[in-house]
């Protein structure tokens, strides 16, 4: 509220206009805010696991804002769980929306949020990320009130004051399972699918495309999803080697934190993505490629690469007590990883299933609810056979009955 006060008074005038109540919370790190707030920035800063200090501190504005976009992480964490949010607006230029996504984003899947930005015009992964954040293009810059301004910040203070006012109460009423797909795994799913939902199981399926895993786990995190299927594992290939679809840095973890029940399989880990053909990059020129359409070139993964996924998976589970079951298809895990097909290589993918069996434990003792299983599964099956699908759902069912 250093240099947008008159703005965000306006906002909050709005939003209370409309029926909302309102808090109104200053991110300034400069300059005296130039509306009176309802949150004090030193509040927020405290918030910061450095202290205040360590935010209103500094005189270099970048690294103050973004001291203060770490301790709005944590303030805006902290009101949620104590039920004092129903919704988040922001407001800002290029720092404003730096600042204040991360917070945002952090914010459970359905609460509203919005952010109305001088950059929402273009790229807005970087602040969106898996989540959904509203962005609204602010047209004119976030300086002052004028006749286009005043506009666009009523229609903002006005969507968020719907979107709180006016939540939806269905909950779906079925327990939600995340299940990961890629067009050369869809009739393993697909099967999945529809054998979980005649069971009334709600079944949400993403796309393996580094943000598909991130948006599921997202819902994991909400409490929107209460089980995985995390059939379609391609997106380690990428993060490890460096494609276009990399899982993060972070695939996995909040679901083993959360310790839903997990089945996983190794889908599609005989291929890398990239984009058109002419993008792949110089160093992989040599290696088999195969042009899936005008914009997406896969390369098959080779043993030694195979090792490393084994590695990066395996070391994922170890890390926490989880229960976790590891269906491996022996015949193949993708479409194109089958006999006669382009990526068939049988000694690539007995790598990845050697790893796992080797670098996977078993278990991990015991813990104050059960002993902890962590099983490899291997059968003589293609990932998109019929009973291959069958496995997996009766896996699945199986952990739903085990604690842990």
């Amino acid at each position: 509220m250093d240099s947008k006060g008159q703005e965000l008074a306006f906002v909050a005038e709005q939003v209370r206009a409309a029926g909302a109540d309102v808090m109104t919370v200053d991110v300034g790190t400069l300059g005296e805010p130039t509306a009176t707030p309802d949150v004090s920035r030193r509040e927020v800063a405290a918030c910061h696991s450095g202290g205040e200090q360590a935010v209103l501190g500094h005189i270099d504005r970048g690294r103050a804002v973004t001291a203060m976009g770490e301790a709005l992480v944590e303030y805006l964490l902290r009101e949620h769980a104590a039920g004092k949010v129903a919704g988040v607006i922001g407001i800002g230029g290029s720092g404003g929306t730096a600042l204040v996504a991360p917070a945002l984003r952090a914010l459970a899947i359905g609460l509203p949020k919005l952010i109305v930005s001088t950059v929402a015009s273009g790229n807005i992964a970087p602040y969106v990320g898996s989540s959904d954040v509203t962005m609204m293009y602010s047209v004119v810059d976030v300086a002052g009130l004028n006749r286009v301004s005043r506009q666009v910040l009523a229609n903002a203070a006005h969507a968020i004051a719907g979107m709180v006012l006016h939540r939806s109460s269905d909950a779906g009423g079925r327990r939600a399972v995340g299940m990961t797909m890629f067009g050369v795994t869809t009739p393993c799913v697909t099967a999945v699918r529809q054998q979980l939902e005649g069971r009334g199981l709600e079944c949400l399926v993403f796309h393996a495309t580094g943000t598909g895993g991130q948006a599921m786990e997202k819902l994991v995190q909400s409490d929107l999803i209460g089980a995985v299927l995390d059939v379609t594992t391609t997106e380690v290939a990428d993060e490890v080697v460096g494609g276009v679809f990399a899982a993060g840095p972070a695939r996995f973890d909040v679901i083993f934190q959360k310790r839903v029940p997990c089945v996983m399989s190794v889908g599609a880990l005989d291929m890398v993505n990239f984009g058109a053909v002419d993008t792949v990059p110089e160093r992989f020129r040599g290696r088999k490629l195969h042009v899936h359409n005008a914009n997406v070139t896969l390369m098959r993964t080779t043993p030694d690469e195979n090792r490393l996924f084994a590695q990066w998976i395996a070391g994922k589970i170890n890390r926490f007590d989880a229960a976790v079951t590891v269906l491996i298809p022996e015949g193949g895990v993708s479409a194109l990883d089958a006999p006669g097909q382009p990526f068939w290589d049988p000694e690539a993918d007995r790598a990845l299933f050697d790893g796992l069996e080797e670098m996977v434990t078993p278990s991990r003792g015991s813990t104050e609810l059960a002993e902890v299983k962590r099983r490899i599964v291997r059968l003589p099956l293609h990932i998109n056979d019929p009973a291959f699908a069958a496995a997996l759902v009766d896996a699945f069912l199986e952990l739903q009955h085990e604690p842990g």
